[in-house]
């Protein structure tokens, strides 16, 4: 069985190189009997990640980098770095030495300091630290909350010794679901404070988690408590930074918790009054308009719901809910479950019954929501609303609005946070429910199909290659017969990049070419854009450009361009780009790099008759024979 190999490829610019490395390694693992799986640090982000699991799993892994990745994850693992033109160039290479086990381990005490780390705004430090506390606490919510629901089935009342309906084992469950629904506020005020100051601000988060449990101030004083807790401690442990080693025990276990669990607890004694006001006034405005306004307040959940699908807006509409089942409030709870099942159902109904909407490979995941969205697994619909997002959420937001305005109109409940279809037996609808979502569900998947472009299936090579048909039509606006140069003028590096930098100018593309060739020449300085295989793909991003564009240049004879194996260049391409372009040239010139590592492609453009054939090869309207 061949080996398990990981690669991870990037570059100063992370455009060409990074997917170039990418493809070359692929092919030499493939030509010697290796598993191989490679992660791209580009400009457009990291792609195709690395998982702990698969780190585990790896016989070796390939580090072709001129730019700083996560080097700490692979200690302990045999290890190869080298420079991502060794990734295209020297790939047999590589991939040989990972079989011949001729690699070294990466030993754990080697630390890499990331001096480029961008810094984090106070809003983000904010969000990132309520989210810590969010994140710990949802599983209690929905263990409490099921657990709870499930005592249901035996009666409403099975947990009072004092009713008819009481049953012990209904009762137990009960009560285990109550502890679990008892620790959300104290368990989200820690883990914001331990996000905040570590296990110090955890401490006198809990504290006052407990008092805002006990003083009725609810989520509200349990964040004002947890964000207090947190950035207190941190400013007294700062602050003790000076005291003698020898008291560091003292004032771990002493000091540090008297003082923070001290000020905790007087905050929170004097907040309880006014957020317990507050609570209870919030939670008597949202049951009022669930029978005063369900429309609109199922608009808002929907819209909430469906926004961000997991994120922070979505989380809101759902915490609140869970506050208000806390308080044995089940008709917001429906609204909420309702809006989050709805969007994968949307894509998975559209996928359904109008195929030519998705590609194969998008169409079995559109299925496959089905199952995500009958247990309220709302992220499911998050790849295909990324695809086209001013189009699809949109979409999603209207259906799942419909789903939660019908689900409050008919005062259906809903008694457990999570589990989709599964807790049918305990809601008080069930049928009607699962109708209310339905209803949303189709009128989405109806929006869905008329939004979306049809996606064409072209066979190639008794391969089925799926090309979104507006996406393809962006593409070719990169190529152009009048930046296309058959035979080039200039025999030299410098003088080929004028000769591409004026056929650009000519054409409109630049608005001021000398500040784009003083671009592309910083960009020279950095790593020559001469690949090997005959090809370079000099590239720049800058203001100057009036919109993006690919320029080709062809040379038979040839010239020097201090490419990566030495041998002249025969094939051009500079890239033009705007700052204000998102991402289509990247995306694209990722494809076209790949696609310039196999030699029948290279040949095929060198030995186009005219302009028009090369730009056609370029867009693959023409079939290149193997």
């Amino acid at each position: 069985m061949g080996k398990k190999i990981l690669a991870v490829t990037g570059c100063p610019t992370g455009i060409a190189h990074t997917f170039m490395a990418e493809k070359a390694l692929k092919l030499a693992a493939k030509e010697l009997g290796c598993e191989i799986k490679v992660e791209t640090n580009g400009a457009i982000g990291v792609e195709n990640a690395l998982t702990a699991e698969e780190i585990r799993k790896a016989d070796a892994i390939i580090v072709a980098c001129d730019k700083n990745v996560d080097m700490e994850r692979f200690n302990g693992k045999p290890v190869i770095e080298v420079p991502v033109t060794d990734g295209m160039n020297k790939a047999h290479e590589l991939i040989q030495r990972c079989i011949d086990n001729k690699v070294p381990v990466r030993q754990g005490s080697v630390r890499i300091n990331n001096d480029n780390e961008e810094k984090v705004s106070l809003g983000h430090q904010i969000y990132k630290h309520l989210m810590n506390g969010v994140s710990h606490m949802l599983p209690l919510v929905v263990a409490g909350g099921v657990l709870t629901a499930i005592s249901f089935l035996w009666g409403i009342f099975s947990f009072d010794p004092t009713s008819d309906q009481y049953n012990v084992i209904a009762a137990t469950i009960k009560s285990i679901g109550g502890f679990s629904m008892g620790l959300m506020v104290p368990v989200l005020t820690a883990f914001i404070a331990q996000s905040i100051a570590g296990r110090p601000g955890m401490l006198a988060g809990f504290v006052a988690g407990m008092m805002a449990n006990d003083n009725g101030s609810g989520f509200i004083g349990g964040i004002i408590g947890g964000f207090f807790a947190g950035y207190f401690t941190l400013l007294i442990v700062n602050s003790l930074r000076k005291l003698p080693r020898q008291l560091e025990g003292l004032k771990s276990i002493f000091i540090v918790p008297i003082i923070t669990v001290f000020a905790s607890g007087l905050l929170m004694v004097a907040l309880g009054g006014p957020c317990s006001a507050l609570n209870e006034s919030m939670m008597n405005f949202l049951a009022g308009m669930q029978e005063s306004n369900p429309i609109a307040l199922g608009l808002v959940i929907g819209a909430m719901s469906a926004f961000d699908m997991g994120g922070p807006v979505n989380k809101a509409a759902y915490v609140t809910g869970t506050m208000l089942l806390a308080q044995g409030n089940y008709l917001f709870m429906a609204g909420v479950s309702a809006a989050c099942i709805t969007p994968p159902l949307v894509i998975a109904l559209a996928a359904t019954f109008k195929k030519d909407r998705f590609t194969e490979d998008d169409r079995t995941a559109g299925l496959l929501n089905y199952i995500l969205g009958c247990t309220h697994i709302t992220e499911g619909a998050i790849p295909f609303a990324a695809k086209n997002p001013l189009k699809v959420i949109p979409v999603l937001m209207v259906g799942s609005s419909i789903s939660a305005i019908l689900t409050y109109m008919m005062k259906i409940e809903v008694p457990a946070p999570h589990g989709g279809f599964l807790i049918l037996g305990l809601v008080n609808k069930p049928l009607l429910w699962v109708g209310c979502i339905l209803a949303g569900s189709a009128v989405g998947a109806i929006l869905y199909i008329l939004v979306t472009p049809k996606v064409k299936v072209e066979k190639d090579n008794s391969q089925l290659v799926s090309v979104n048909i507006e996406a393809k039509s962006d593409a070719k606006s990169l190529y152009n017969e009048n930046t296309v140069v058959l035979e080039l003028k200039s025999t030299t590096k410098e003088e080929v990049l004028k000769e591409m930098a004026d056929l650009l100018y000519q054409d409109g593309v630049l608005e001021n070419k000398e500040e784009f060739l003083n671009e592309i020449k910083k960009r020279e300085e950095v790593s020559s854009t001469g690949f090997g295989n005959g090809v370079a793909i000099p590239h720049a991003k800058t203001k100057t450009v009036v919109k993006p564009r690919v320029a080709v240049g062809i040379s038979k004879k040839g010239f020097e361009f201090d490419s990566a194996d030495g041998l002249p260049v025969h094939l051009i391409f500079m890239i033009a780009a705007g700052e204000g372009d998102n991402d289509l040239h990247l995306r694209t010139l990722s494809s076209l790099a790949q696609n310039l590592m196999e030699d029948d492609y290279v040949k095929a453009i060198l030995e186009s008759k005219n302009k028009k054939e090369v730009v056609r090869l370029l867009n693959g309207e023409v079939e290149i024979c193997h």
